[in-house]
């Protein structure tokens, strides 16, 4: 028993908080982030349009450094603090000051997109902002978590960078600045969604953390007034963490169901007569799968399998769609196309990873042959006795087994035994012109003892 009370005592002291935090500084600090004016407006109109750029060349480097340029989370974590203390005028202040944000982020990164003359084919980092997944909420989630606590603690690190990082709240709004500016509400939606995800989420982290912390309640003089605070705030929490919890359950299941659909895939590509060359989730309404065959088509027993394998990866049928010969019918094309360029140039890369592993190995032995013809032609052409040799690599293993430093072997056969000075030269020079110090020389003449140099 005094060993767990000992190790509870050990844990509890290791992760207590009451030594190392200061709640009152992390609130000052807050209340002075949350504010939009003068420089920090500049500061930020600028670090958007460094964003914007990063995104438009593929430049994550660019986007990182923006980042952390960028005074973004101010107004987020007010909002939380204001939830968390019952203090409205802190909440107000921080919801308006996060609109403000949006829409200096917004229209910088549309001013920017509107007259860049770059426009590249495959704007991966803006692809990837437009659709959030259960990753972004971890992420957001236990980013404000690190954040908080960050601010919350007395010796400051430079934990807030990588949470400037990690949250990534300024390249979602300039990928809605793109879409606005190409036209593009898919893109514009599909960011906001991503931003506000990333916010809901930093913001009930900071809700909480304030609360486990037990941060200064703020008192209102009148008690008509703190009752229709505490009550605004209950239905803003209300609104901020219900909808947090639900995107977490549907982002969950979501990712699920891609983790399926690829199983169900890779274990049923090459079924039957026909081949599966692409395939498409969706999740609009009801997570469902396109799945192009090619090839012979499918008999109906065929396709009955092919769906009964599918619930063995937790698929329904109903969310099975199988489409046989999908080129030159009225699916686009282009998308199927895209798709196998995409699926086998990453397998292209991934091969050539490999080719270039085996061509270093390959190097490595070569550069460890021996080139023994060669060497012999030199030692004869110094020592006229030497008959023959016979070179090989090798390893001394001892008697407990262990294998000592690989060495080389070099087997002389002379007609006449070289005299010591002789033996000495020639192992040193074979030393040095086969590149080791662990060249072991053994001699064999006719009507003489096997003799050794080491």
């Amino acid at each position: 028993m005094s060993f767990w009370k000992n190790l509870k005592d050990q844990l509890r002291s290791i992760t207590s908080l009451s030594e190392h935090i200061d709640t009152a500084a992390a609130e000052t600090s807050i209340r002075n982030s949350i504010y939009f004016r003068g420089p920090n407006v500049w500061i930020l109109f600028f670090s958007i349009i460094i964003a914007s750029v990063g995104l438009n060349v593929n430049s994550i480097p660019v986007i990182i450094g923006a980042m952390l340029i960028s005074p973004l989370l101010g107004p987020v974590f007010g909002i939380g603090l204001g939830l968390g203390i019952n203090d409205t005028g802190l909440l107000k202040s921080s919801l308006k000051n996060t609109l403000v944000m949006m829409g200096i982020s917004i229209v910088a990164s549309f001013l920017y997109f509107l007259i860049t003359p770059l426009n590249l084919s495959n704007p991966t980092e803006l692809l990837a902002r437009t659709n959030p997944t259960i990753y972004d909420v971890l992420i957001a989630l236990f980013g404000g978590f690190a954040g908080i606590f960050e601010l919350s603690r007395k010796e400051k690190g430079t934990v807030f960078s990588g949470v400037a990082i990690a949250t990534a709240l300024m390249p979602p709004l300039c990928t809605a600045g793109f879409g606005l500016a190409n036209g593009n509400l898919g893109y514009f939606a599909g960011a906001l969604y991503l931003f506000t995800i990333n916010c809901i989420f930093i913001i009930l982290a900071t809700y909480l953390t304030v609360k486990y912390m037990k941060f200064e309640q703020f008192e209102y003089k009148d008690e008509k007034a703190g009752k229709r605070a505490r009550r605004f705030i209950t239905i803003v929490t209300v609104i901020v963490v219900v909808p947090s919890i639900w995107s977490a359950i549907i982002m969950i299941r979501e990712n699920t169901f891609n983790e399926n659909v690829s199983e169900f895939i890779n274990a049923n590509k090459d079924q039957y007569n026909g081949y599966i060359m692409d395939y498409k989730t969706e999740h609009r309404n009801g997570s469902r799968v396109e799945i192009y065959f090619t090839g012979e088509p499918l008999s109906a027993s065929e396709k009955n399998n092919l769906i009964e394998s599918a619930k063995e990866f937790g698929l329904k049928p109903e969310q099975i769609i199988i489409k046989e010969h999908a080129i030159g019918e009225n699916t686009d094309e282009a998308e199927i196309l895209k798709g196998i360029y995409e699926r086998t140039d990453s397998e292209i890369i991934r091969r050539e990873d490999e080719i270039r592993k085996l061509e270093d190995e390959l190097k490595k032995l070569h550069e460890s042959d021996i080139p023994y013809v060669q060497v012999t032609k030199e030692a004869l052409n110094q020592y006229p006795g030497i008959e023959s040799m016979f070179i090989a690599r090798g390893a001394e293993v001892v008697k407990d087994g262990y294998a000592k430093t690989d060495g080389i072997l070099v087997l002389v056969s002379t007609s006449r035994p070289l005299d010591e000075d002789d033996r000495i030269r020639l192992s040193d020079w074979l030393k040095i012109r086969l590149a080791s110090d662990n060249v072991r020389l053994y001699e064999t003449a006719s009507g003489a003892k096997e003799k050794i140099s080491e």
